[in-house]
């Protein structure tokens, strides 16, 4: 059917109607992009909710996501943004394939719908054109008649009169054949313009407003086929994501899948191992002979004479460990608390000068433990256990870690060397970087000034120094901490093994002697107290009596050194030192100042080693 057949009398109405179809269209659009910010806020919303849940970086949070589950959350985390990316996706699509596309067609639509309009206005206007001459050309005939029906009656009644002249007559008669040749003339007229109209009617009607009607037809239908193509675009646009959002939805049930909860079971193991040994069965303790008593209650040096069996560390213990002892309350002898022996032993403990000294850190820390044991008469882990007691009540936190147990002290002190191992690697990279520029400067000097790269050389390798020191301070705990674990190499055990080899019946007798207190109460006497004295000033003596090395030469400083670290020297750039322990290979000099002594960088320092040099 056709619209210039059918509809040509419905001008306006078809005006109306095809205005109404843009409306619709824009309305479609403006769906569509509400549908695509819809879109990007839940992207957003997502991606947003994605990374609220991210663990944070250098956190403990980090760390939890160790566990299997934890990383099947991450893994969840990850798709969503995924998830989310298809939604955008979808909104990117919804408006470059729908949005935009329509936009410019809608342009075009209202100016094509213009243009056809137009011309039917102008078609319109060309009708009524005719029309209206046709009116004036009937209405000039209409006047021209009347006219000339009276010009003919005013003749006949003037001939008709006797009293007038002939002349007046005459005239009376050429004025009626005026008026009906004016007459003649508009009816001719008025026929020719009669004719035309009727033909420019019957174009308008049949030819130019149904030409018109179809085109204006046939741009409504494309608009309504090209608004169905769009919603065929709308759904295509949400199926071409569904196979991806697919793939994020299997990769979260996948990683669902992946969790090991046997695996988390032993990351807490783990994560939470003290390395402590459990303790030991309580014996029976026999009160029916409360008197009788050993020899070696009252003395430390009778206790090495008996034959006991020796005490296996990490074995069954016949007293009680530390942190389950209970006071005597029995109104006994007064003695003096355990804090304050405590504190005394901590008072009198050796202070470390050189590099010497903390090169034997492992063994001092060894004769402490034996000294310790030898005092309070406990095993080595129940000394640890009281150490670690005493550190969460005080809430230290000391750098070396100490207030953790064994086992996760061994794991901190790893991961701090691994991060110093790191740091160094970085700034040698930086440093042989710097290195390759100062070289390529010096080849090609208009690139520009070598010397501008010594700072900055000087400042790495100064870091790379400080870098080092640090990482050997944490390698020597860790070393230390690791030869006391009960799962060490056979190194490490045969290192340790040395030295509590030394005092064994010490050691034994000691902790029998602690086995045969009754209540489990630390019950040594003034004998015990004032031989561990002696054993702690001995221990002082070894290493604060030894005798100053002879100087081999004096040496000068090239660079400023602020010596921060355990075991160095600080040096001004300019001073001149004495050199009594040159470089063994390491990259360190051993220097003293007036009674202080230390190590510098050897790059640090011109050294002039003088044979006959006297001792400083």
């Amino acid at each position: 059917m056709s619209w210039g057949i059918e509809l040509w009398d419905q001008f306006d109405n078809l005006e109306k109607h095809t205005q109404w179809g843009i409306d619709i269209l824009e309305k479609y659009i403006k769906f569509v992009k509400e549908r695509t910010e819809i879109e990007l806020s839940y992207a957003k919303q997502l991606r947003n909710l994605a990374k609220k849940y991210q663990p944070k970086k250098n956190s403990k949070e980090e760390e939890e996501y160790r566990y299997t589950a934890c990383k099947a959350f991450l893994s969840t985390l990850n798709e969503m943004n995924d998830y989310a990316g298809q939604h955008e996706v979808i909104s990117e699509n919804m408006t470059s394939h729908i949005t935009v596309e329509l936009a410019r067609y809608v342009q075009e639509l209202k100016q094509e719908r213009k243009s056809y309009f137009h011309d039917g206005r102008k078609a319109q206007q060309h009708i009524e054109i005719c029309w209206k001459q046709l009116e004036s050309s009937k209405r000039r005939f209409e006047r021209d008649c009347k006219e000339a029906d009276r010009a003919q009656q005013y003749f006949e009644k003037m001939d008709a009169d006797i009293n007038v002249t002939k002349a007046d007559v005459e005239k009376a008669r050429q004025q009626a054949q005026v008026r009906h040749q004016m007459a003649e003339d508009s009816r001719a007229d008025y026929s020719s313009i009669l004719q035309k109209f009727n033909h420019e009617q019957h174009e308008y009607y049949h030819t130019h407003i149904p030409n018109i009607f179809q085109k204006i037809q046939e741009m409504e239908e494309r608009r309504i086929l090209r608004i169905g193509e769009s919603m065929k675009t709308y759904a295509e646009v949400d199926r071409q994501v569904i196979p991806i959002i697919g793939k994020c939805l299997d990769e979260i049930v996948k990683a669902a899948e992946s969790i090991d909860q046997k695996n988390d079971s032993q990351l807490v193991i783990e994560a939470y191992k003290s390395g402590f040994e459990p303790p030991g069965d309580i014996e029976f303790e026999d009160y029916t002979q409360p008197m009788k008593r050993t020899v070696s209650d009252n003395s430390l040096s009778n206790s090495r004479g008996e034959g006991k069996p020796e005490l296996k560390f990490g074995g069954k213990s016949k007293g009680k460990l530390w942190p389950f002892i209970k006071k005597n309350k029995s109104p006994k002898q007064q003695k003096e608390p355990l804090s304050h022996r405590f504190n005394e032993f901590m008072t009198s403990k050796p202070k470390i000068h050189c590099f010497r000294s903390l090169k034997r850190g492992t063994q001092s820390f060894c004769f402490h433990k034996e000294l310790m044991k030898r005092t309070i008469g406990k095993p080595t882990y129940a000394f640890e256990a009281r150490d670690y007691v005493l550190s969460l009540k005080l809430g230290a936190a000391p750098e070396d870690f100490s207030n953790l147990p064994p086992e996760q002290r061994r794991k901190k002190l790893q991961q701090k060397v691994d991060e110093l191992n790191k740091e160094i690697q970085k700034e040698m990279d930086q440093r042989d970087a710097i290195t390759k520029m100062k070289d390529v400067y010096l080849k090609n000097p208009q690139m520009g000034d070598p010397a501008s790269l010594d700072h900055k050389l000087t400042e790495v390798s100064q870091n790379i120094d400080k870098l080092r020191l640090e990482a050997q301070k944490f390698e020597a705990w860790l070393a230390e901490v690791e030869g006391r674990l009960p799962a060490r190499s056979d190194q490490a055990r045969r290192q340790s093994g040395m030295y509590e080899a030394q005092n064994p019946t010490t050691v034994n007798n000691c902790a029998q002697d602690r086995e045969s207190s009754p209540d489990g109460s630390y019950t040594e006497e003034q004998s015990q107290e004032s031989e561990v004295k002696v054993l702690a000033t001995d221990f002082d003596d070894e290493f604060d009596d030894e005798e100053p090395l002879p100087a081999i030469g004096t040496c000068k400083a090239l660079y400023t050194f602020e010596g921060q670290n355990e075991g160095t020297i600080s040096v001004v750039e300019g001073e001149t030192l004495y050199v009594i322990e040159e470089d063994k290979g390491d990259g360190w000099t051993r220097i003293r100042r007036n009674e202080e002594e230390g190590y510098v960088p050897t790059s640090y320092v011109e050294v002039y080693l003088d044979k006959n040099a006297k001792d400083s």
